[in-house]
């Protein structure tokens, strides 16, 4: 007989064995999310646990990583794709390929100017890419870009409906792709309205799909492909509907094609050389290359020839001591960004760093194509160069000088960041734009640069000099310090 006691345990050892199979049946393939932090992009490595299969989504150029999780895996990567023609970083696709003897996927989607010339398999809307018991259909979602594609990721051995959604830069977590980088990046005039128009209907397409959809997006906060990423690195389709703003315009095109179009920030300049590379052939990097470390005479040759110096140390330390006419991008989570914005690709480039540092900031500029390094100089004091010191103002002394016309003082931040405020009679000059308006940098006053924190100040500072502004100073505290001394800013 049945005791209310085995009969609550019988229900309860039901629900455990329920709740494993379920967490079973959500675990059937493997899934893992590669994010690299310094350029907020997120690729996918997906398998088949039994056929041991797998397939790389949107890789990044340093593709050891995926070929290490492979191995660790014991998944035999056969399939490399994409969702649409980057322009952001240096695509690996076909390096991975090339090492894996992959079959590489890419879409035929978007029209004659938007096809990939390079040896490929193309993929439709609704194509089907089959790995193991993984079946992964292709949904064309133009917009951001015309050829863009959203992977419908799902387990054959449930129902039919598809458990997961890469979506490249088509949907983010509270935002979605923004439709202007073709005309704003890349020169193709016009090109913004008709593309917010297609990602309108394509999110009108997208959002009729099961709401527990999971989307894992390309980009996190900090990518330049959006103006309001989350930091979290997925959602559902439900939450989306609920929480972004970009679904909120049902049945309001144009309502809708103001609001993605308003506030976009500006695009790197690298984005435009991306785009390019990323469609064409293309020398291929399949390992992580090893730059000579510079000694002396080296050092002082590579000067003398004028190769770019770009100084990677904290600003702390560049400020006590610098190369004459070196550029100053502080190695962090931005670097390759910044040096994408403010470096030509085509001089030879000399990185001050430490030594830890160095394969460090080769994967950062591989990711972006920047591979023209010359070498690495990891001890400063042995080069025998005459070093110069950055010349600083305090907050009293730039306060000195505010109300006057005996200085012209320039914050190099962003126009938003600028206009939701800033230190009264100082003027805007964004930093990527400076060496762009150097007829507008006095020849005759002292000037003054700052920035947020001092970290685009003092770039800021090192442009300035290369372009030979000689009476030139730094307020290196920036807006954090004013405004935690309790000075105001005007709007």
């Amino acid at each position: 007989m049945l005791t209310k006691a085995k009969f609550t345990t019988t229900i309860a050892l039901f629900i455990i064995l329920f709740l494993q199979g379920n967490q079973l049946q959500a675990q059937s393939y493997f899934f893992e999310r590669v994010y690299d932090e310094t350029l907020a992009q997120a690729s996918f490595v997906i398998g088949d646990l039994k056929t041991k299969e797998a397939i790389v989504i949107d890789p990044k150029r340093d593709m050891d990583t995926y070929l290490e999780i492979a191995k660790a895996n014991h998944l035999n990567i056969t399939k490399v794709a994409e969702t649409h023609i980057h322009a952001d970083f240096l695509s690996g696709s076909r390096e991975l390929a090339a090492v894996t003897n992959a079959e590489l996927l890419l879409s035929d989607e978007g029209g004659a100017d938007w096809q990939y010339q390079f040896l490929h398999t193309g993929l439709k809307d609704g194509s089907i890419i089959s790995i193991g018991q993984v079946e992964l259909k292709v949904m064309h979602t133009p917009g951001h870009t015309p050829e863009s594609i959203t992977f419908l990721v799902r387990d054959t051995k449930v129902p039919a409906t598809p458990q997961r959604a890469i979506t490249g830069d088509f949907i983010f977590v509270g935002d979605v792709g923004r439709p202007d980088l073709l005309e704003k990046a890349a020169g193709q005039v016009g090109s913004q309205e008709l593309g917010a128009k297609k990602l309108y209907a394509s999110i009108q397409k997208f959002s009729r799909l099961p709401d527990d959809l999971e989307i894992w997006a390309g980009h996190g906060a900090g990518s330049f492909c959006g103006k309001s990423l989350s930091t979290i690195p997925h959602s559902t389709l439900k939450e989306e509907k609920q929480n972004s703003k970009a679904f909120q315009f049902k049945n309001d095109e144009k309502g809708f094609v103001k609001y993605i179009l308003d506030g976009q920030p500006t695009p790197p300049n690298y984005f435009a050389v991306m785009k390019q590379l990323n469609k064409v052939e293309r020398p291929l990097l399949i390992q992580v290359p090893v730059h000579p470390k510079l000694n002396q005479p080296a050092f002082q040759k590579a000067i003398d020839n004028k190769l770019l110096v770009i100084d990677t140390r904290s600003k702390n330390e560049v400020v006590k001591g610098h190369i004459p006419g070196s550029l100053h991008i502080e190695n962090g989570k931005s670097f390759s960004t910044w040096v994408g914005s403010l470096v030509d690709y085509q001089p030879q480039i000399v990185l001050i760093t430490d030594e830890s540092h160095t394969e460090d900031l080769t994967r950062k500029l591989m990711r972006i194509g920047m591979d023209n390094i010359y070498g690495f100089v990891t001890d400063l004091d042995k080069m025998n160069v005459a070093l110069e010191k950055s010349d600083l103002v305090s907050i009293g002394e730039l306060k000195k000088h505010l109300d006057k016309k005996d200085v012209q003082i320039i914050d190099v931040r962003t126009e938003s960041e600028y206009h939701n405020g800033h230190i009264k009679g100082v003027e805007n000059m964004v930093l990527t734009s400076l060496e762009n308006n150097m007829d507008k940098i006095s020849k005759d006053k002292p000037v003054i640069v700052h920035c947020q924190s001092g970290v685009r100040a003092a770039m800021a500072y090192s442009i300035l000099k290369r372009n030979g502004v000689k009476n030139l100073k730094m307020y290196s505290g920036g807006i954090n310090e004013w405004t935690e001394q309790k000075n105001e800013l005007v709007k």
